[in-house]
């Protein structure tokens, strides 16, 4: 089978683990404290009005990206509670949690809100930050650069001092586990520890290729709007962010779909390097974890996809 008509799967690290996501199904799989592997599952539910408004071009990215963090924190959040606690202390637990419908409510909205406000920190804080420079660069062209530099600054500094941290490292260790399965699933080689070692931690499809895209769509975005007054500044960037969103998400769709052109797929190469950030080689025993949790995924798409077949018969 090729690439085109394989299926599309993306995933997220989380702590001690990996979440991929398929058509139907939604699977976490996390090394506990024990060293067993505990699996977390969510349906994914079709919604008609979401459904329709994914097939509108840029505006498709926006619902996407606030579909992702509202659903990935709901398996973040399962792993921090899971990772290091014994399962025979899962009793414990248990007792602490609310409803699953408060908690995946709440978890959901904290994503979204987490999403947003970092977003607008990374639009807003360039934007005074560049102000700074207006005696030395006047013109708004100038300024739109400085501000574009600022931000990439900004973000490189952050990735690199956050991954520092021995948590953030090996949740970025996992975050290479999980471009290693995905490009050896779509090589279409088995899935085994030494083959998936063999692939590249990287991958057109990724986030935080999307992230880096944010920064350099906005500089031919801001381009558009004046620079001056201050304020009218603040609020054009505020505004455009869906538009900086929705834009950059077709940029990396364009990109992923180059990746096998000569000379066209160097376009995708920006957000390659980004990765390098955002991404560790994973060992072992995080790239198992991460092959349970993508076997797990295909196994329940498949029993979803057989059992729709069986239905359409009847």
């Amino acid at each position: 089978m090729s690439n085109s008509q394989k299926p599309v799967y993306g995933g997220q690290a989380v702590v001690e683990g990996v979440m991929f996501g398929g058509k139907h199904h939604y699977v976490t799989a996390v090394r506990r404290k024990d060293r067993s592997v505990e699996y977390f599952h969510l349906p994914r539910k079709a919604n008609p009005a979401l459904t329709s408004l994914k097939k509108i071009p840029f505006l498709r990215g926006i619902i996407a990206i606030i579909e992702a963090s509202a659903n990935g924190s709901k398996h973040l959040n399962f792993s921090t509670e899971r990772f290091d606690v014994d399962p025979k202390e899962d009793d414990t637990i248990k007792e602490k949690e609310v409803s699953k419908l408060t908690m995946y409510l709440g978890v959901a909205a904290i994503g979204v809100i987490s999403f947003l406000f970092g977003k607008f920190a990374f639009t807003l804080v360039p934007v005074f930050l560049a102000v700074l420079t207006k005696p030395i660069f006047p013109s708004d062209f100038a300024q739109v650069l400085v501000e574009g530099f600022f931000k990439l600054v900004l973000l490189l500094c952050y990735i690199y001092f956050v991954s520092l941290t021995p948590l953030i490292k090996r949740v970025f260790q996992y975050h290479g586990a999980e471009h290693k399965v995905i490009n050896t699933f779509e090589s279409g080689v088995e899935l085994t520890v030494e083959n998936v070692q063999a692939h590249s931690r990287l991958h057109f499809r990724c986030g935080s290729s999307f992230i880096l895209f944010t920064v350099i769509v906005g500089v031919f975005v801001y381009m558009l709007v004046p620079t001056t007054p201050l304020w009218l500044r603040v609020v054009d960037r505020l505004l455009l962010i869906p538009v900086v969103l929705g834009i950059s998400f077709e940029v990396l769709q364009v990109t992923n779909k180059l990746r096998d052109i000569p000379v066209l797929k160097y376009f995708g190469y920006p957000g390659l390097w980004l990765q390098l950030l955002t991404t560790k080689e994973p060992n072992n025993d995080q790239v198992e974890v991460a092959i349970l949790s993508f076997n797990e995924l295909l196994r329940r798409e498949k029993v979803t996809e057989y059992e729709l077949e069986n239905k359409e018969i009847v």
